[in-house]
């Protein structure tokens, strides 16, 4: 039996089990297993590749995408550039466990996003620090968006949620969330922005898949926005994460 998993803390919002489930059912894929390994510390990650010796490979959510580096053998050149990792390949050997290191939410955020804006190139806000925002800033220049990083602080790579002016609210007509902001059982949260501000010709874009309408999503909504969540997003890097765990 083949298995695979998701770690994070914690994983009770995440869809990842339930949709590769689904998965394996609806392809016939009986020799398969996905699990959440809902892990407190990065440091239970060696244990946990060692307890489960038919571990192939793993996803990485919040809060290691960038944590989970450190204990890998190499990094495929996208995921180095990116410098966050979401899905580990697991290679075994009689004396060696080699974990290689990708970046599929790059993949997945791009195809999402094109879907989203087709060729129109809007500058962007990108909000939040974490591993995830880290792939959709590569994903931006790769595609020629300028963007402006917000956080709670400023600082030499962001702006904070405090310098939103009137004026950048309005010029930056993307506006892509990748905080954990407004994630299931805490849906009441959504970012500090000037709401009033975002309107028609507007795109929003939340990570966040559950619930499927965030309260950053409906507010952009009520004022005329068009949105997406991130569970295309999350489709298009599992089936990705797929594809390489199977090469």
């Amino acid at each position: 039996m083949k298995l695979y998993g998701l770690i994070g803390f914690p994983l009770g919002h995440s869809f990842s089990e339930k949709y590769f489930a689904e998965k394996f059912a609806k392809e016939g894929i009986h020799d398969t297993v996905y699990r959440n390994f809902p892990i407190e510390s990065i440091d239970r990650v060696t244990d946990m590749i060692n307890e489960n010796a038919d571990l192939c490979g793993f996803n990485v959510t919040i809060p290691y995408k960038q944590e989970i580096i450190p204990f890998l053998t190499e990094l495929d050149v996208e995921a180095e550039k990116i410098g966050a990792v979401n899905c580990v390949k697991i290679e075994r050997t009689l004396e060696t466990i080699k974990l290689t290191g990708y970046n599929t939410d790059a993949y997945g955020f791009r195809k999402s996003l094109t879907g989203l804006i087709g060729e129109i190139r809007p500058k962007a806000l990108v909000l939040g620090t974490g591993g995830a925002s880290k792939a959709v800033k590569y994903v931006l220049s790769d595609l020629g968006i300028e963007y402006k990083g917000v956080s709670r602080n400023a600082s030499a790579e962001n702006i904070s949620y405090g310098d939103l002016t009137r004026d950048i609210a309005e010029t930056h007509k993307l506006i892509v969330n990748c905080t954990p902001l407004g994630t299931y059982p805490k849906i009441e949260g959504c970012p500090d922005l000037p709401y009033e501000f975002i309107g028609a010709g507007h795109y929003l874009f939340d990570l966040v898949y559950n619930p499927s309408v965030t309260e950053f999503l409906r507010r952009g909504a009520q004022n005329g926005a068009k949105t997406v969540n991130g569970y295309e997003m999350l489709v298009g890097q599992a089936e990705k994460a797929w594809a390489i765990w199977n090469s």
